[in-house]
């Protein structure tokens, strides 16, 4: 089965006529084995499928768009890239949806830095696709969100967001701008600081399992 993405799937233990679906993306530099690594403690209701990102770093390692430095060491976001990819995840669901029975109604998105950003691009550049997102490790990054998002109606969409006080790679200030942005927005939102650094604990993977079971 020839999709726009490689990927990796858990079937549902739970099979139903149509199944909820939870896409896993990961972050920059890694690949769709990392947070797939956890797949078998996920709800057992849902198919789970973890995506590559289409950008190849070498070595097993993968990125949903390019992270460039300046000569200052200043840090730039390919953002024409990452709204490539934000389009890619949209066709790959529908693909999805195509070739598996699951339910159009209920597309789950879990995206850990780069993954959480490209979530919430998917998310909030087109909310009717997607009930809910879980957002770890990273932020709201408005440049990638397709032009006019402001006007989408976001009354079904559910998002729960973590992020680490120390974390060396994100700072939690851009969570909390984040934060304050979904707020703005009127986006109902749970919103959770954790004492780690860039990274997922035990007590944040126990805290977002109970929100999707919540919200499925």
């Amino acid at each position: 089965m020839n999709l726009s993405l490689e990927y990796l799937i858990r079937e549902p233990k739970i099979k139903k006529d149509f199944n909820p679906l939870l896409l896993l993306l990961h972050g920059y530099g890694s690949n769709e084995a990392d947070l797939f690594s956890f797949a078998s403690e996920l709800p057992e209701e849902y198919y789970v499928i973890a995506a590559r990102a289409p950008y190849d770093l070498q070595y097993g390692s993968y990125a949903w768009y390019a992270i460039n430095f300046d000569a200052d060491e200043n840090k730039f976001s390919d953002y024409e890239q990452a709204k490539v990819s934000r389009d890619l995840i949209g066709t790959f669901i529908d693909e999805l949806i195509e070739n598996y029975p699951i339910n159009p109604k209920n597309i789950n998105l879990l995206g850990f830095s780069q993954g959480a950003i490209l979530s919430y691009g998917v998310a909030l550049s087109n909310p009717s696709k997607i009930k809910n997102v879980i957002g770890l490790s990273g932020y709201v990054s408005e440049p990638i969100l397709k032009e006019g998002f402001e006007n989408n109606d976001f009354s079904d969409l559910g998002i729960f967001a973590s992020h680490g006080t120390v974390d060396q790679v994100i700072p939690i200030d851009w969570a909390r701008k984040s934060d304050a942005f979904l707020t703005q927005k009127g986006i109902v939102h749970t919103y959770k600081e954790y004492p780690i650094g860039h990274g997922i604990s035990p007590q944040v993977f126990f805290d977002f399992k109970n929100w999707l079971q919540e919200h499925s």
